[in-house]
């Protein structure tokens, strides 16, 4: 099973550089930034690509409402960003038309940027079948082990819809991950921010899952690497670390979900 990093952007992305390199040499196949208004998440996918090699460079997601595709497609450029190690996730954020908002905004992206390889990040059954259809890669978000297996073959029916072969969408999933002393306590906190999204709200109910218990919370790091295991409907778990911004706490997380 191949593995991703995800670790939250934040306002200095050399602070989180060495990151890219470590998580290589662990053998991590990507490593994924968020983007929010407090941290960019391409400036620090640039910060790790002088960092590396060959590890695979992931954003997840720059939402439509705040990010125009020919300002991607510029900031991408201007950036020097490798699109041979480059995977863009696109949302449609706070949107009252999210499917068409998306659709739209992976045709502008293509025609701005040739060659990039887009990930739709996606949870309900019409925006599944959509980043099937439209994108290169689906990003799944919030999700168990059995979500993600329901989710796998709409993205798969979008895909076929479209023309694709089998297997042609890449399917990537946040992971959330807390290890250690208050792991339980920090992957709450992180629900409770969501919980407050009314989409999200209704993915949770729509799903049967308690909130706080999509993710991984371990005390031993002996059991991380099983829990990742779980999420076989992926091509990609991608183990987002709930972790103090540290880079020590961001490692171990790391070297548990990998087993080293």
């Amino acid at each position: 099973m191949r593995l991703g990093l995800g670790i939250a952007a934040g306002s200095d992305p050399g602070q989180l550089a060495g990151l890219a390199s470590e998580a290589e040499d662990l053998g991590y196949d990507s490593i994924w930034s968020n983007d929010n208004p407090a941290g960019d998440g391409l400036a620090q996918l640039s910060a790790w690509a002088r960092d590396s090699a060959h590890i695979h460079l992931g954003v997840g997601v720059l939402a439509l409402d705040r990010h125009r595709p020919e300002a991607i497609a510029a900031r991408v450029s201007d950036l020097r960003l490798p699109l041979d190690r480059l995977l863009i996730g696109l949302g449609a954020g706070f949107t009252s038309s999210p499917l068409r908002i998306v659709r739209e905004g992976v045709a502008a992206l293509r025609q701005n940027l040739p060659g990039a390889r887009i990930a739709v990040a996606a949870m309900g059954p019409r925006m599944c079948r959509l980043a099937g259809e439209v994108g290169d890669a689906v990003l799944l978000n919030w999700m168990t082990p059995e979500r993600a297996a329901w989710a796998r073959p709409l993205v798969a029916e979008g895909a076929t819809q479209a023309g694709k072969q089998p297997g042609e969408v890449g399917v990537f999933g946040y992971v959330r991950s807390a290890l250690g002393p208050g792991a339980g306590d920090r992957l709450a906190r992180e629900v409770s921010m969501y919980l407050q999204v009314s989409h999200y709200s209704r993915h949770f109910e729509q799903m049967g899952a308690a909130p706080t218990s999509v993710g991984i919370v371990a005390d031993d790091p002996s059991v991380v690497a099983a829990e990742v295991k779980r999420y076989t409907a992926m091509d990609e778990p991608v183990v987002r670390v709930l972790s103090h911004r540290a880079t020590g706490d961001i490692l171990a997380v790391a070297r548990a979900a990998i087993g080293a």
